[in-house]
């Protein structure tokens, strides 16, 4: 054996020219326990079936929540292009109707005082967005 080589069970460090076992993380000498790597594949396994649920009801909700700016998207568009004579007040509640040719108009006038095709109740919020109200 040379001088610059130390038996295995010697932790000597070359590039300080010190012994240093008592710095390494790991166990140096032959009686410590052996290193075992533990089993995470349950961990692992359980973890990530709780992060794809989580991700997948974010996406539930975000798709609802979408589903629903859509919803309120086609009740817009169908009311400001629907025909009515007055300037409507936020915060009143207006009715939307189909009359004979199938062309949407704006009325005052509630569902059971008239007889054309009702498509639904709406009031004009302070945005100047049409909400959906539930009658």
């Amino acid at each position: 054996m040379t001088l610059d080589k130390k038996p295995d069970n010697v932790v000597f460090n070359k590039e300080t020219q010190t012994y240093d076992a008592s710095l390494k993380p790991y166990a140096t000498n032959v009686g410590a326990p052996a290193i075992r790597i533990t089993e995470n594949i349950t961990w692992k396994n359980k973890n990530i079936n709780i992060a794809n649920k989580t991700i997948k009801a974010k996406y539930l909700e975000l798709k609802t929540e979408y589903d629903k700016m859509l919803e309120e998207l086609e009740f817009n568009n169908l009311i400001y292009n629907a025909k009515f004579n007055f300037h409507p007040l936020i915060g009143e509640t207006y009715h939307l109707y189909n009359d004979k040719n199938s062309n949407a108009f704006l009325s005052i006038i509630a569902p059971n005082e008239c007889n054309f095709e009702f498509i639904g109740s709406f009031y004009l919020n302070s945005e100047q967005l049409w909400r959906k109200k539930e009658i």
